[in-house]
């Protein structure tokens, strides 16, 4: 099937022809008829598979249809997601697949001053991307009217739960106008998920483009098994392939994050992190210079973990083994993305052997063990030293937890 094939006007043709998409992916062939048919949508899809095109690519269509050519835009459509990156990217790709209609769009999110944001808001708009907080922080202050809402759009509604959201997102719903058209999207569908996307769609169109939890079938997947201590001397053996000059490491915490770069470039390697406690412009700048290619690689937190969208990325690197196994599968997403190859390697102490046996049950596969390890796993104990630091790191990590759920509640 070509994008043609799903009626689309020349206008997003066009447009889709300039970001050289090719074929419609199995989410964005099914999604993008029931969109533009008016039918409410509950779309399970793993990361990487195209989602965002799925849906904006048919809320453009029908608002120029409805909206292009009128003086004074006027809100048709909220899109909701839970983070500031992940806002980010998507307003991107409305950007780029607008780009020869008439449709305005803005994203707003919070951690920066509100001014441009609400300079665009008066501007008038057909499209905003937004996370709750933010969101409702501009409605009290009378900035924004939700009334007009035809199209609502909740996106990676788990990961909305999981950072303590859901509170704000009923309350956004009663803003809602009763009569609208929902798109429900979540990588996962726990049952809590289920009761939500019940309660808010009306007769959907169900989609499922892979299991639940699924990890992309484009991504091999590899593990190193090492003693905590060689950690990072495995990392630099890792990172002397020459083919590896763009990769994004995830650290468990951001005083990990932070130190890791650290490390990395008194090693001689270009290299950035990014997490919650940076400011907004340093992420993105970061994030520009590893897309551009300017830095080898990039070490982040699970914030980012949805966030990052780069397509020819290839390598993921998890130096810390995530608790949650649903993480590891969003974590290498950022790898293999829109059916390109990519590789995802793995680096567990004792530790964390056990976190691994809960991925590999989620996604119902063995991670392929390396052999040519110069630094093996050993039976030994921790030294008192050592128990100390990893004694110190949980309690990091613990303050870390706490203080993120807080701050993803304000």
């Amino acid at each position: 099937m070509q994008f043609e094939d799903l009626h689309l006007m020349p206008e997003i043709l066009k447009a889709l022809k300039l970001r050289k998409y090719e074929k419609p992916t199995p989410i964005q062939e099914k999604v993008i008829p029931f969109i533009l048919d008016k039918n409410d949508v509950l779309g399970c899809a793993q990361t990487g598979t195209g989602k965002t095109a799925a849906f904006a690519i048919p809320i453009i269509q029908r608002i120029q249809k409805i909206e292009g050519g009128h003086d004074k835009p006027v809100l048709r459509s909220l899109i909701l997601t839970p983070t500031r990156e992940l806002a980010i990217q998507i307003d991107d790709n409305i950007k780029a697949y607008s780009k020869f209609t008439d449709v305005k769009h803005a994203v707003i999110f919070g951690g920066v001053k509100q001014h441009e944001q609400v300079r665009k808001l008066k501007q008038g708009i057909h499209i905003l991307v937004a996370t709750p907080g933010r969101l409702l922080d501009l409605i009290s202050q009378g900035y924004i009217d939700l009334s007009t809402i035809k199209i609502f759009v909740l996106d990676e509604a788990d990961r909305m739960l999981d950072m303590g959201f859901i509170n704000d997102v009923k309350k956004i719903l009663k803003l809602l106008p009763q009569e609208r058209q929902t798109l429900f999207f979540s990588a996962t569908m726990p049952e809590d998920i289920r009761k939500l996307s019940k309660k808010i769609l009306v007769d959907p169109k169900r989609v499922e483009v892979s299991p639940p939890s699924s990890t992309a079938e484009a991504i091999e997947q590899y593990i190193y098994y090492t003693n905590k201590p060689d950690k990072k001397k495995l990392l630099l053996h890792i990172l002397k392939n020459k083919d590896m000059d763009h990769v994004l490491i995830f650290s468990r915490t951001k005083h990990g994050a932070d130190k890791l770069a650290r490390f990395l470039k008194k090693n001689g390697f270009k290299v950035a992190a990014i997490h919650g406690d940076k400011a907004q412009n340093q992420r993105q700048k970061a994030l520009q210079l590893f897309k551009s290619g300017d830095i080898q690689a990039l070490v982040a937190t699970d914030i980012a973990a949805r966030g990052i969208d780069i397509i020819q990325l290839k390598y993921v690197i998890n130096l810390d083994i995530p608790n949650e196994a649903e993480t590891y599968v969003h974590r290498i997403g950022r790898s293999g993305r829109a059916g390109k190859a990519g590789i995802a390697i793995s680096i567990s102490d004792p530790e964390e052997n056990a976190y691994v046996k809960d991925i590999e049950k989620l996604i119902k596969q063995k991670l392929s063990t390396v052999k040519d390890n110069p630094f093996p796993q050993t039976d030994k104990p921790m030294t008192a030293e050592e128990k100390k630091e990893w004694n110190k790191e949980k309690q990091r990590r613990k303050k870390e937890f706490f203080a993120n759920r807080k701050k993803q509640r304000r």
